[in-house]
């Protein structure tokens, strides 16, 4: 997708220098558009923890790169120790999206084996490079199957199609198109009118500044309101379908997103408006059945709550929202059960929030849980 006309993705190689990833420094965003030097694992860890990248697909990008660079950093003797260290050190940087412990995985799958190897490091920036393409062959394709969604409703109503989304699941979260917003902007580049109300999700406020953002770069109208303001508008039939990504779903359907999804998705079902999740198949956890039980939630530190940022007219500025001695909680995600969603959309397709029709679309995984169960 583009920013000021130029096409970028949100990670990539330096061109001049291969052990330099470079990424788009999402903290600063929509005040300042800056370009940051990931050059060690470290550096990687700090991009994760402190969301100067965020969203599932790219982290799990961000902590592959992550892998590759602690093998060119590496000095001492014992790499395959060395590796399994960085492996979980980079793990640990966030814990809810399943993308991140994914892609050390398969980096960390794929060294151990071609240690001896002298092309190891060319071994594995491919398949870093491999990961890359992979989540953004993905996202196109959630939005070719969500945009027949938009297509049907517009053909019905004739006119302007209204979609709430929350948080940021655009390009930004991912490498290109995004997961919930890539039907939008396939029906933008098809003609088909459509309009975004875009949840502000606090406390970052990822919705009003990075949502907000890339749709505006990319002509999509668009209309930010506070978190809260989703049942109203539902109540009165100003919107048409809600579209949300994930950072870990269940292969029973619960989904985990962004602190406050939940509650949209209570309201959409209250007043009929279908409730879909865009997720590629790297953020499905094959081993959780109960989401509420299961899912590890993040909760992060209280001055995100307690303090909100913004833009001065010179520079970015924090300033204070509750009293001194008030005490807060910032919990990062929360679980919406699977019957609270229409369905989910995959590269695969759409099925329904549920194991039956989750594993149809996955019969690689559907078998190897038969067999596991048939071995027991």
């Amino acid at each position: 997708m583009r920013i000021n006309g130029k096409p970028y993705h949100t990670i990539w190689l330096s061109e001049k220098n291969s052990s330099v990833v470079q990424v788009i420094d999402q903290r600063k965003l929509p005040f300042v558009f800056e370009i940051l030097d990931l050059k060690t694992p470290e550096d990687c860890f700090h991009a994760i923890r402190d969301m100067a990248v965020r969203g599932a697909p790219l982290i799990g990008v961000t902590a592959a790169y992550g892998m590759y660079l602690a093998l060119l950093c590496y000095k001492g003797e014992d790499l395959k120790n060395h590796l399994h260290e960085r492996a979980e050190y980079l793990k640990s940087s966030r814990p809810t999206a399943v993308n991140l412990a994914y892609a050390v995985d398969v980096m960390l799958d794929l060294m151990p084996g071609n240690l001896a190897n002298s092309y190891l490091k060319e071994i594995s920036l491919a398949k870093v490079e491999e990961l890359k393409t992979r989540e953004i062959c993905f996202s196109e394709k959630i939005g070719e199957f969500g945009l027949e969604i938009i297509e049907k409703i517009y053909h019905q109503k004739k006119k302007p199609v209204n979609i709430l989304t929350h948080c940021n699941a655009g390009w930004l979260a991912c490498i290109d198109w995004g997961t919930a917003t890539a039907p939008i902007y396939k029906a933008h580049l098809k003609g088909i009118p459509v309009h975004v109300w875009v949840d502000e999700t606090r406390p970052r406020n990822q919705g009003a500044r990075l949502t907000a953002y890339e749709l505006g770069q990319e002509g999509v109208s668009h209309t930010v309101i506070a978190d809260n303001t989703g049942g109203h508008l539902m109540q009165h039939g100003m919107v048409d379908l809600v579209i949300v990504g994930s950072d870990r779903t269940t292969f029973t359907g619960d989904v985990a997103n962004k602190i406050g999804t939940y509650l949209k998705a209570l309201a959409a079902k209250d007043n009929g408006v279908p409730f879909y999740v865009a997720l590629p198949s790297s953020t499905f956890d094959w081993q959780m059945e109960d989401g509420i039980a299961e899912i590890p939630i993040e909760e992060r530190n209280p001055n995100e709550v307690a303090q909100i940022e913004g833009w001065n007219g010179n520079t970015i500025q924090q300033v204070r929202l509750i009293p001194e001695n008030s005490p807060a909680v910032n919990y990062g995600f929360d679980v919406t059960p699977a019957r609270l969603v229409t369905g989910l959309i995959t590269e695969r397709g759409i099925c329904k929030a549920n194991r039956e029709s989750i594993l149809a679309l996955f019969p690689e995984i559907r078998n190897t849980k038969a067999q596991l169960s048939k071995n027991k």
